[in-house]
Formats: C-alpha cells, sequence, structure tokens
C-alpha cells in the first residue's frame, strides 16, 4: 500500500475565504474545484496549464484531502 501524502501544508481553510471550504495554499481554487475539473476529464496538464500558479503537488494534494475524507465517511445501514 502506498503511503499517503500529507496535505496538511497544502490544504487550507479560511473562515473568510470561498465560504471557509477547503482551498489550495490559501488560494480561491478549491479542493471541490480540482476535483470538478478532473471529473469534468480535464487532464493534471491541462490544469497547470490552465491554472500556472498551482502545481502537480497542489493536484495530489487535493486527491489526498478528498481520499482522506471518504474514508471518515461513516454510513448509517438502514
Amino acid at each position: 500500500m502506498v503511503s499517503a501524502m500529507d496535505y496538511r501544508k497544502i490544504i487550507t481553510v479560511e473562515a473568510g475565504k470561498r465560504g471557509g471550504k477547503p482551498c489550495i495554499r490559501g488560494l480561491r481554487v478549491t479542493v471541490y474545484d480540482m476535483l470538478d475539473y478532473l471529473a469534468a476529464g480535464m487532464t493534471s496538464e491541462q490544469i497547470l496549464k490552465e491554472f500556472p500558479y498551482l502545481t502537480e503537488e497542489d493536484i495530489r494534494a487535493c486527491l489526498a484531502y478528498a481520499a482522506d475524507r471518504e474514508r471518515r465517511v461513516v454510513v448509517a445501514a438502514g
């Protein structure tokens, strides 16, 4: 099993920014935005070209953050 990336220095949450949603390095790009771009079929290369201030590590941090949140979700039986 591959060890998970430590996204805590990349993914930030600020109450007054984007409604307190998790963002990349205090920028106005949210984890949700990044996941939405990837789900729509954009490649990492396309995202980095569109947003030159982002890095490949930023994209991986978003994925690691989402995976960590998913791992913590508890589904009630019933």
